[in-house]
């Protein structure tokens, strides 16, 4: 049974490192309770940088309950992978596919809103990564932001973005906060994250992408 969405407990990115590390079966299906769990700690992660990311953690703490609700639900074992998920759903006309309709929570489109946060998050922290000292935040953000998640959010908020990502604390406050280390041994630990997380996305982009789910309304 997948556990409840809140949680006080610090951040560790090797945890979410582990985390993901476990998301794909041999035959590299998804598993959602992984999924989920990677994403608590993501959560975790933008919660410890204060209210700056708090318009994303609300949304995605939404979305892993949702997603939770179904795996503890009756058809559970139908959410176990994303891929048992998406063919479940859509045998049995779960999702609304082209206008809103009976089912603005299915598991399909909590979990595209998800997908699209995870691609935003893999590009800023792989400019993290190969960042410099004097490297800004505020620029990788954004540039991470204006290449993923701002083409499906409307102006409002586009706009609040641009301003939170102003006041973001510089590169030694996210090392700190990811709590692997140096700054030697915070670059390596994402190293090993990045592929694992850029491989759960990609996945999940190809299956969304056969089934015309990309752009759920």
């Amino acid at each position: 049974m997948a556990g409840s969405v809140a949680s006080e407990e610090k951040f560790c990115l090797r945890e979410v490192l582990d985390t993901f590390k476990s998301c794909l079966s041999e035959d590299k299906e998804v598993y959602v309770e992984h999924y989920v769990a990677g994403w608590r700690g993501l959560v975790r992660f933008l919660n410890s940088l204060g209210n700056v990311f708090g318009f994303i953690a609300k949304d995605a703490v939404n979305k892993i309950q949702i997603l939770v609700n179904y795996l503890n639900g009756e058809n559970g074992s139908h959410y176990s992978t994303i891929q048992s998920m998406v063919k479940y759903e859509l045998e049995n006309g779960l999702v609304d596919l082209t206008k809103k309709g009976s089912h603005p929570e299915s598991g399909c489109r909590t979990l595209l809103r998800l997908h699209r946060a995870l691609r935003w998050l893999e590009l800023f922290l792989e400019r993290l990564r190969t960042s410099t000292e004097d490297s800004k935040t505020s620029a990788m953000c954004a540039e991470a932001y204006n290449e993923s998640l701002s083409q499906h959010h409307p102006w409002v908020i586009r706009t609040a973005a641009g301003m939170a990502f102003c006041v973001l604390p510089g590169r030694p406050t996210f090392f700190e906060v990811m709590n692997v280390g140096t700054p030697e041994q915070v670059v390596a630990v994402l190293g090993d994250a990045l592929p694992l997380i850029s491989e759960v996305y990609n996945i999940t982009e190809e299956l969304y992408t056969q089934h015309n789910l990309l752009k759920l309304p």
